[in-house]
């Protein structure tokens, strides 16, 4: 039962920082591609703005895939980690905790989700597992 829970929760998350990176790097799903994140980004101080981007966009995409078919978890975690740290320094923690006013509720969830998974391991169904890397 562990290792389904562990296989839902890598599955769900991981495309969904697919689908982040995919929107900052490509403007899928609705997003803005490099140069219109990279835009925002140096509105709020990031600079350089289309390289933050990019480089975040990649945190998400690679993390997300590694993270959903459970291969190097723990460097998919990394950078899952890493994104959302970034995310709730420079965006979310000057609105406080909750997601309603655009806090950092949610992005410390998903950091919490990718160390959990991290410490726990990807589980049987896994590519780690298949390869008896972790």
């Amino acid at each position: 039962m562990m290792d389904t829970g562990l296989l839902i929760i890598r599955v769900v998350v991981g495309l969904l920082f697919v689908g982040h990176g995919a929107q900052k790097l490509f403007g899928m799903f609705g997003g803005y591609g490099p140069k219109g994140t990279g835009g925002w980004m140096e509105s709020i101080g990031i600079k350089p703005g289309v390289a933050m981007a990019v480089a975040a966009g990649l945190m998400e995409l690679l993390g997300g895939a590694l993270f959903t078919v459970g291969l190097l978890t723990p460097v998919a975690a990394a950078l899952i980690a890493l994104a959302m740290i970034g995310a709730i320094v420079k965006v979310h923690a000057p609105n406080g905790l909750w997601a309603t006013a655009n806090g950092y509720e949610y992005p410390l969830v998903l950091l919490a989700i990718a160390i959990g998974v991290a410490f726990a391991g990807a589980g049987a169904y896994s590519l780690d597992s298949a390869l008896n890397l972790f």
